[in-house]
């Protein structure tokens, strides 16, 4: 897949070059007012596409960047709610064994 990309791109640059050089010739262009500019025509053109195409790229970076914010926080809700908690022990099995239970006051509050 690899390479077929790099072919298209390749095929592309290609019909660019010739493309340049077959149309190598100055263009006048009028900006506003009385300024104008003169430049090559693919110069113009290249520029006139890039330009054009900034809004999408800027467009296409910031949802890249929104969704992967969201893939990060939606993977750190999952970790945390497939980590079980330690259990915690109970009072009873905190208990030493060793120990002799205590024996019941009686009502004087005596053993």
């Amino acid at each position: 897949m690899q390479f077929l990309r790099t072919a298209f791109w390749v095929v592309i640059a290609v019909a660019l070059a010739f493309f340049c050089m077959a149309n190598y010739v100055p263009v006048t262009v009028r900006l506003w007012g009385d300024m104008v500019m003169e430049t090559k025509l693919p110069v113009l053109l290249i520029g006139a596409f890039l330009l054009g195409a900034l809004p999408f790229w800027v467009m296409a970076r910031a949802t890249r960047w929104r969704m992967k914010r969201r893939l990060e926080s939606t993977e750190r809700a999952l970790i945390v709610a497939t980590t079980t908690p330690a259990p915690t022990p109970s009072p009873a099995d905190s208990a030493d064994i060793t120990t002799p239970p205590t024996p019941p006051l009686s009502a004087t509050g005596t053993a």
